[in-house]
Formats: C-alpha cells, sequence, structure tokens
C-alpha cells in the first residue's frame, strides 16, 4: 500500500499558477538591462532559485544577450548578483501566494484519513518556504514533513529533498511512496527517487493560467493546453497526470492495485 505523498509547493498545493517567483525571475533581469519572457522565465521552474537563474543564464538567446551588453556570457558573479537582486523582491510578495489550490485542503485530510503521510518538496528555501507555510496553514493546509533545497546536497531533479522527508517520516521503501507535483523538475525528481509520480495540470507553473483565466478559456483551446502539458510531463517520467492535484487520491487506490500485483514504478 501507499504509504506516504511527496507534494509539491507552488503550482501543486499553493499559489495556483505558480505566480509567485515568476515576475520577479523577469524583474531581475530587465534590470540588468536583459528582457527575458515569461515562457524563458518558467521553463526551469520548480528548482533552487539560484539554480533557476543559472539555467536561464544558460539558455541561448539569453546568454547571447547578455553577451551583447556586457562582452561575456554571465559568470558566477553574475548569477549570484542577479539572485541577491531576487531573494529580497521575492520575500516582498511571498505571503501574498500562500493560497492553498482549490481541493488541495480537502485532499490532504483524505490522505491522512487513510493513514498515508504527507512530506513536502520545494524550489524555495526554509526562509521563503517560512512565510508561505505560515500563510498556508492559517489556511488549513500544513504537511506531515518539510524539506528545502538548502537543507539537503542538492534541490532538483535530484533526489535528496524526498530521501531526506522519508527519512524524517519514516516511510520506505520507495516504490510506497508517491511524488507529485506541477512541473518537469517535479517529475524528474519522482523518478529519479524511485517514486510513483504524479503531474497536476491546473494551478500548474507548466499551464500558467489563473483560475479565472481557466474558466475563461474556449474549451477547446483550453484541451489543447493540457494536453502539451501533459505531454511534458509524461516526456518527464510521469507515471500519471492529473487535472486536479484533489484527484490524487483516486490515482493512489489504482497504485494499491499495482503494488498487490507486484508492479514498482
Amino acid at each position: 500500500m501507499i504509504k506516504a505523498v511527496m507534494l509539491d509547493w507552488a503550482g501543486t498545493m499553493v499559489d495556483f499558477g505558480c505566480f509567485a517567483p515568476l515576475n520577479v525571475f523577469v524583474e531581475v533581469f530587465a534590470r540588468k538591462g536583459v528582457q527575458v519572457t515569461v515562457e524563458e522565465a518558467r521553463q526551469p521552474m520548480g528548482m533552487l532559485k539560484r539554480d533557476h537563474i543559472a539555467a536561464m543564464c544558460q539558455m541561448e538567446r539569453i546568454a547571447g544577450l547578455w553577451q551583447g551588453l556586457y562582452g561575456n556570457k554571465p559568470s558566477e558573479d553574475d548569477i549570484d548578483a542577479l539572485y541577491a537582486d531576487f531573494e529580497p523582491l521575492l520575500f516582498s510578495t511571498l505571503k501574498d501566494y500562500a493560497t492553498p489550490v482549490p481541493g488541495a485542503v480537502e485532499l490532504a485530510g483524505r490522505l491522512r484519513s487513510q493513514g498515508i503521510a504527507i512530506g513536502s518538496t520545494t524550489g524555495y528555501t526554509r526562509a521563503m518556504m517560512d512565510v508561505v507555510c505560515k500563510g498556508a496553514k492559517e489556511q488549513g493546509y500544513e504537511p506531515d514533513s518539510l524539506v528545502t533545497p538548502d537543507e539537503a546536497a542538492a534541490g532538483r531533479p535530484y533526489p535528496w529533498m524526498i530521501y531526506r522527508n522519508a527519512e524524517m517520516l519514516g516511510v520506505y521503501p520507495m516504490h510506497q511512496i508517491v511524488k507529485a507535483g506541477d512541473t518537469v523538475s517535479d517529475m524528474l525528481e519522482g523518478v529519479n527517487a524511485g517514486c510513483w509520480t504524479v503531474g497536476v495540470i491546473l494551478g500548474s507553473s507548466e499551464l500558467g493560467m489563473t483560475e479565472e483565466e481557466v474558466a475563461a478559456c474556449e474549451e477547446t483551446e483550453l484541451t489543447a493546453r493540457k494536453e502539451a502539458v501533459a505531454a511534458r510531463l509524461q516526456a518527464a517520467g510521469a507515471h500519471y497526470v492529473i487535472d486536479r492535484i484533489g484527484d490524487l487520491d483516486q490515482v493512489i487506490a489504482l497504485l494499491n492495485d499495482r503494488l498487490e500485483k507486484g508492479e514498482r514504478p
């Protein structure tokens, strides 16, 4: 039977659409004279934020713009400078992006009623998560454990945060754990940890839409966008892709059947 889930935060359990860091990434590059797109800013989402900035700096178009301005591609010092601008800007707005997504609080309650432990991983540092956790708890969501990238050897796509959660919760083997998240890096984290891995579409950074935009989107267009997200998550190793995080316990029921038959991730 499934013993635990490892849930992502922004874009999965809180912050529908994962908007908290998005504009900050765009702003810190703009301050250096480099205009990045929302799509570029979203692409590495789910990673430790300094690693996210480093990944953006390695993108061919961004690196080319930087070299045109400064005569060289972004260095480690440049990445540090971008991150130094990023952190205070993010902290100034983070408290406003801790609202649980629809169905998240109810899902946590159902999981606990089944005796399933709730661990969590993130691309935020512990200091950032102190803000998010406080806001989420006030609105009804609190996991049993949390590990941040600065508390492990490395963040996603490495599996170390999941392993530390498992240790804290006393849960093993890894095939009795489900990892759920909304980004490619979440899927890689889960697969690398040897967990069943589930991607979430609505509310995800990959979809990148607000609740209002989802509600207003023409059905054919929304279906096409959701299919594109599902394809990216599956390509990164997702065993299942669900519309909403509230559907996760339905997948757990299927996984329990598969485990009983001796199947493994």
